[in-house]
């Protein structure tokens, strides 16, 4: 096996032209992407953890009326399992709208910026930061586009 050269490949070279605000703004509209993609995560572990806790009401329900306090078991039974947590939405709606909606949009515009300025090229403003770093002695590492580093 060949060894890999310790650098940008072409995909992640800035294409002549470009300025170094356009790959800054690239790179903190990234940055913001990854943001929603962990939001996005987190959502979907409350529609799973829901989802779980529903599913625990039937166990809490049984309890309940063999402890001898049917009035709670109804109320629960009733009341609470399988009760939307948005008024009108269950969590799957939630999640489905989220991705159709939010997600979407903002990962065509992302797309679109970086089709448009840099070719599709993604992570300019991280290759280069690397490539600084590198060159200056330190180990590359995850920054934020515009952070202190």
């Amino acid at each position: 096996m060949g060894q890999q050269a310790d650098g940008p490949d072409e995909r992640h070279r800035r294409p002549d032209g470009v300025s170094d605000a356009t790959v800054a703004a690239l790179g903190k509209l990234s940055e913001a992407l990854e943001c929603v993609e962990r939001a996005r995560g987190h959502l979907y572990s409350m529609h799973q953890l829901i989802g779980h806790a529903d599913l625990m009401l039937d166990d809490a329900v049984e309890q309940f009326r063999s402890a001898g306090h049917p009035h709670l078991a109804d109320r629960i039974a009733t009341e609470l399992r399988g009760r939307n947590v948005i008024a009108g939405r269950w969590t799957f709606q939630i999640v489905e709208d989220f991705d159709d909606g939010y997600h979407a949009l903002f990962r065509e515009l992302d797309q679109q910026a970086r089709d448009e300025l840099v070719g599709g090229r993604r992570h300019l403003y991280e290759a280069e930061m690397k490539e600084r770093r590198r060159s200056r002695g330190r180990p590359g590492h995850e920054a934020r586009p515009g952070g202190g580093g």
